[in-house]
């Protein structure tokens, strides 16, 4: 049990058969946290699980969660790649109690599976408590046989958990793994503690107590356990190495970025490849959960990551982007555990291959300005900030990346004036915004924009989230606090509400907080990318820092949702239906039906629009998934995508596409329909259900306009048609609930009718009447070499039927050889051969038969002996095919 993949089952395995349920790992971005920018432990999604706010159906878990630390309290960016365990990306395995088991249980399962499911040696282990936790003291003497020279007591808060300043909290035990002397370093709590000797590997949170107020805590009704242990440093342990990238792992990754770029992972490079290495698995797992690169927020932390290892790319010789071919190697070390890899592996490349793209454009820019501007600079001048700022605002140039390429020449950059170069662009903007016609009061957003920054939006992947209030208004002003009935507006860290733009409405919902309730009426940004929430406090009062649950209207955003991806297919197959000069104009989409005005000369006619509908159906059946990529706007429209809802776009843009089915006009690699948009959209295609056009008429002189509805609506509308099924019932006699019955009947009737048809057609194929048929076939029977020979051309039969023809035939000889062939309408013949049973060791039905078909200019046919068909394409050869057959019969 060596390997990573290895090593992360045999956990999940060992705690599932011991009464835990294997919890799938939470996204990256928290949905119960607004405190953290990514989940950052094991324990956050159980988070309200253990304040009690949130019950789950299990009472123990074990997880193996995704985890990032690149910003905000938890940044370990600069360190990776430069020392033995930093990442921007790890595994945390954990094992967690919700009141069940608590510390004897969690220890004696810890030290288990360390000593015989992983076979560490005892010796090698030594734990660290609480100073004042005599119980785990004791029970590590008791549990694992350790002597209290392997039991260290630390008084300090690195043994002692908290949620936050109040909440649960306990006392924690780490164990640690001893490398040897070999290594510097000494044990926990001794003044060499920070060496690399002894490696902490598991820490068990025994939460026993809530904290009330600093200094006040009250123990917990039922105390619970939380884990955690880095999966890649305990590989380290169990493959005997000391560092982390030395792992199975990291080496496969390391390996392929170095068949790339030809660098030595063990040479001077060796910290560059291990920084690709790392941020290679961070900015993919992002991507995988939704979050897209963009200079706010997670989007920057994200993107600040991937131009760090994509500026080590560089540093390593290679010459176009390699990121996004790494891809195929970290879904296959990774992907069987985490299949959101496999699932989003070409949005992910996608991104990689166009952030480095742009990315080595923005410093080829740079970097040559630069050049040009500190050409008269010796070491120890100062960079002008001006010019920074400029690199900066106008080439997308990092203040970070300009201070790096001059360090190494002694150069600094004047911050003070490039600060002051901001501050005068941000007054610009300013007086811009304050001019641009917004009323007085809508001046408030532009304040609040500079000072909370934008807002993160999470409403593509989740519906429900946590966030944090961060400002309150009422009538154009800002205030501390609302009172129930008092209507505002609040402005959150993060959200899944949708704001209103691009055609699609604003959500509606429901913010709820400890004794207080918002009830939002609907969304709107404000500012260009601050969403503001309005509507009435309905209980309670809403104070500045609040936190709250956030819950979009389930039921009206995935009708919304539907509308806004029917209005995709639908512009598409209009321009198919119609012609390439189907652009459009506007439009609305709301929970109740879409509206979609276009370019068009001309009425539509009532074919046009059933091909329109019956086309966007047919990509809704389809069922495939809608995929989103991030792109450069010039990229996506280079690769077809259309500009929706006439919107300005920026640099980068959302591609939204869906739909397998081929273009008329060629081949689109990115979908059928594929979108500039922001909005929301189903899963998959088939989530719209249905979509009925309901309407289509005139708007201005050259647009048109249609208006449908999707899903229940379309349903509801399908429901009006029952007054044709009434006409049909009336010119049936009969009722509605009797109509299936008198459908049947009149079906039956027509087989039967069919049947007599048929059996006519052969009484007259055979001689043109029963007696005629009854006579052996008159003059279509003669004797070939002593063989009785039938042999006959026909027309208006079907194959099945000549097959009873034959074996009527055969029945009439006695004892002979029956050929009838058939020629159709279109030209072609069908030949069918029956011997009787007496003759089959003489002539065999399947020689006979591809006789025939050879002389109808057919290949081959089948059977058995006694009765064989085939066809042929030229039925004006019948007469030859029947000459042929008796000829073979005549020998």
């Amino acid at each position: 049990m060596s390997g990573v993949n290895e090593i992360r089952s045999a956990f999940l395995n060992y705690f599932a058969k011991n009464g835990h349920d294997i919890v799938s790992s939470s996204p990256l971005v928290p949905r119960n946290d607004p405190t953290l920018m990514f989940t950052n432990a094991g324990m956050v999604q159980f988070k309200n699980v253990f304040t009690g706010i949130e019950k789950r159906p299990y009472q123990r878990a074990t997880t193996s969660q995704k985890c990032v630390r690149a910003g905000g309290k938890h940044n370990d960016l600069d360190n990776v790649g430069y020392t033995a365990r930093h990442h921007t990306f790890f595994e945390m395995l954990g094992n967690f109690s919700f009141g069940d088991y608590f510390k004897e249980r969690a220890i004696e399962l810890a030290w288990n599976l360390i000593t015989k499911e992983y076979g560490l040696p005892k010796d090698k282990l030594l734990v660290t408590v609480y100073s004042e936790d005599d119980e785990a003291f004791g029970l590590w003497k008791k549990v694992a046989g350790l002597s209290e020279s392997k039991i260290i007591r630390i008084p300090t808060s690195d043994n002692f958990w908290q949620m936050g300043d109040t909440g649960p909290c306990g006392p924690c035990s780490e164990i640690f793994f001893d490398h040897g002397d070999k290594i510097p370093g000494g044990p926990p709590g001794s003044p060499d503690e920070d060496g690399d000797r002894f490696i902490e590997i598991w820490n068990l949170v025994f939460m026993q107590f809530e904290q009330i107020a600093p200094g006040n805590r009250l123990a917990l009704p039922k105390p619970s356990i939380d884990t955690g242990m880095g999966l890649e440093r305990i590989a380290a342990v169990l493959q005997g190495k000391h560092d982390n990238y030395d792992i199975d792992l990291f080496v496969a990754l390391i390996r392929a970025i170095a068949d790339l770029t030809g660098a030595d992972p063990q040479g001077p490079m060796k910290a560059s490849l291990r920084v690709i290495a790392d941020h290679l698995r961070a900015s993919s797992f992002l991507i995988a959960d939704g979050v897209l690169p963009s200079n706010e927020g997670r989007g920057y932390v994200l993107r600040r990551i991937m131009r760090r290892a994509m500026r080590h790319g560089q540093l390593l010789g290679a010459r176009e982007p390699i990121m996004w071919k790494l891809v195929a190697t970290l879904v296959r070390e990774m992907g069987e555990a985490y299949p959101e890899l496999q699932r989003a592996r070409s949005l992910i490349e996608e991104t990689l291959r166009l952030e480095e793209t742009r990315f080595r454009r923005t410093l080829e820019k740079g970097l040559g300005i630069l050049d040009t501007k500190s050409a008269t600079l010796k070491q120890g001048d100062m960079f002008d900030g001006e010019t920074a700022f400029t690199l900066y605002d106008t080439f997308g140039f990092p203040l970070d990346l300009t201070q790096d390429a001059l360090r190494n020449r002694g150069i600094s950059v004047d911050i003070a004036s490039f600060t002051d170069a901001m501050e005068r662009q941000k007054q610009k903007a300013r007086a811009s915004w304050s001019g641009s016609g917004e009323a007085a009061t809508e001046t408030v957003w532009f304040g609040l924009r500079e000072k909370l920054g934008a807002t993160e939006f999470l409403g593509y992947e989740t519906e429900s989230a946590e966030g944090a209030v961060t400002a309150l208004v009422k009538d154009g002003n800002e205030v501390e606090s609302l009172k129930a009935g008092e209507t505002g507006a609040i402005v959150l860290n993060q959200t899944p509400f949708y704001a209103e733009s691009g055609g699609q409405v604003g959500d509606l919902g429901v913010l709820t907080g400890e004794g207080v309730t918002f009830r939002v009426t609907d969304t709107q940004k404000r500012a260009g990318d601050l969403f503001v929430h309005l509507g009435t406090v309905e209980s309670g009062e809403l104070k500045l820092g609040t936190a709250l649950a956030l819950d979009v209207d389930h039921t009206r955003r995935s009708a919304i949702r539907a509308n806004h991806s029917a209005t995709h297919l639908l512009h598409e197959a209009l321009r198919q239906v119609l012609g390439d000069h189907i652009a459009q104009k506007g439009s609305s989409v709301d929970d109740k039906r879409l509206r979609f005005d276009f370019v068009h000369q001309k009425p539509i006619t009532p074919e046009e629009l059933r091909q329109v509908e019956d086309i966007a159906n047919n990509v809704v059946l389809e069922n495939d998934e809608v995929t989103t990529r991030l792109m450069a706007v010039d990229d996506a429209r280079e690769a077809g995508a259309r500009a929706l809802f006439g919107e300005k776009y920026g640099d980068e843009v959302r591609v939204v596409s869906m739909g397998k089915m081929p273009r008329d006009s060629g081949t689109n690699a990115l979908g059928w329909s594929v979108e500039l948009c922001g909005g929301t959209h189903v899963k998959r295609t088939g989530d719209i259900g249905m979509i009925s056009v309901t309407a289509e008429s005139a708007v201005a002189s050259g647009v048109r306009r249609i208006e449908a509805l999707t899903g229940t609506q379309a349903r509801h509308h399908a429901n009006d048609t029952m007054a044709l099924a009434k006409s049909a019932a009336n010119e049936l006699r009969t009722t509605l609930d009797d109509m299936p019955a008198r459908i049947a009947a009149l079906m039956e009737e027509r087989k039967k009718l069919e049947r007599e048809l048929s059996e006519a057609k052969k009484t007259i194929a055979m001689g043109g009447s029963a007696g005629a048929a009854a006579g052996a076939g008159g003059g279509d029977v003669r004797d070939v070499g002593g063989t009785k020979l039938m042999a006959k051309s026909v027309s208006g039969i079907e194959m099945k039927d000549l097959k009873s023809l034959a074996d009527a035939g055969k029945k009439q000889l006695g004892s002979g050889v029956v050929a009838i062939i058939n020629v159709g309408e279109d030209g072609k013949a069908g030949v069918v051969v029956g011997v009787t049973e007496d003759l089959t060791k003489r002539f065999s039905a399947v020689d006979l038969v591809k006789i025939a078909s050879e002389a109808l200019g057919g290949k081959g046919g089948g059977g058995r002996p006694d009765m064989a068909q085939a066809g042929g394409p030229d039925g004006g050869k019948a007469d030859d095919a029947l000459k042929a057959i008796e000829a073979k019969i005549a020998g």
